[in-house]
């Protein structure tokens, strides 16, 4: 099955920049983007990027995070799959803890009880014995962690180069592979 309309969650961590990458990939891919921004999360795009929601390209939808009588607070919704970039580890305490706080955790809820993919971009470093243990009760529960760890295999030139290989990562995960340049291709 192609994907063809994705779910992004954007919650409060560091590591914005990777966000208006993975829209524009998504939208390279001809996917249909619909997202949910948390409080903390519309804060730290201000902090990091200079942007608020509406300066995000390519999202055809904004869902009110707190607002869990919009569409992906339903499996009946069907997203092809959903992605939270950047994760904050309260957000990840959410999900494998069941809670729906807020939409974003419902619709992380959804989309593993539906079975679909759920691509989680946790952000945080050291990690602590709770953050390993939620990542491990996210993982058995069908979730794919995917931290935004840069490469550097390929020498970016710059920030946006870097974002573009992660993000291109994810799409790999969401089965969209167009971004074969940037693959480790071995050496010769």
């Amino acid at each position: 099955m192609a994907v063809q309309r994705v779910l992004v969650g954007v919650t409060g961590a560091t590591g914005m920049l990777y966000v208006p990458s993975l829209l524009e990939q998504l939208h390279s891919q001809k996917v249909e983007v619909h997202g949910i921004i948390s409080t903390a999360g519309a804060q730290v795009l201000r902090y990091e990027l200079g942007m608020d929601q509406n300066d995000l390209p390519f999202v055809s939808q904004w869902f009110a995070v707190d607002n869990f009588a919009a569409a992906p607070a339903s499996g009946s919704a069907s997203y092809d799959a959903m992605v939270v970039l950047p994760c904050t580890m309260g957000t990840l305490a959410a999900i494998a803890g069941g809670y729906s706080g807020n939409l974003i955790h419902r619709a992380a809820d959804v989309t593993l009880k539906e079975r679909r993919p759920l691509i989680l971009a946790v952000r945080e470093t050291p990690l602590n014995r709770t953050h390993l243990k939620n990542m491990l009760t996210v993982h058995d529960a069908g979730a794919t962690l995917c931290p935004p760890i840069p490469a550097f295999y390929n020498k970016p030139r710059d920030f946006d180069a870097l974002a573009k290989n992660y993000t291109g990562r994810i799409c790999d995960l969401l089965g969209l592979t167009d971004n074969a340049g940037d693959r480790w291709q071995g050496e010769e």
